[in-house]
């Protein structure tokens, strides 16, 4: 009888294998501002409760989100959700069709990042100045 040996199977790819880049990063970062959002929607929601649940309630709710720390929350938040914002709009434009060549998506990576941020910093500033 003959012996049957296991055909060679290739390595699987992973994190060595890979250099990162911009794309690679950007991915990963989108699906942690999605999960991010759960969190902050929960904080809405517990604020609103808050609203609901009388003036003190909404006191204690408000002297929260005015301390630093609630700032600091409410400005990660912004963040997020203007990054996630922007990533989907990426991902729009190449459902589109668009944007598949090399140093475009690297463009797209890069300029999210600062989008983001730029428009964070825009909100806050209108924000702060009303």
């Amino acid at each position: 009888m003959a012996e049957s040996r296991p055909a060679a199977r290739p390595l699987s790819p992973h994190l060595q294998i890979y250099r990162w880049s911009w794309t690679m990063a950007m991915s990963i970062a989108h699906r942690v501002t999605g999960t991010a959002l759960y969190g902050g929607t929960l904080l809405i929601a517990l604020w609103l409760i808050a609203a609901a649940s009388g003036p003190a309630a909404y006191g204690t709710a408000q002297w929260i989100a005015g301390s630093i720390l609630g700032k600091l929350v409410l400005f990660g938040y912004t963040f997020v959700l203007l990054h996630h914002m922007v990533g989907g709009l990426r991902h729009f434009v190449w459902d589109l069709g668009h944007g598949y060549e090399p140093q475009t998506r690297m463009n797209l990576a890069k300029y999210s990042v600062v989008v983001s941020g730029g428009l964070t910093l825009l909100v806050w500033l209108i924000a702060l100045t009303r």
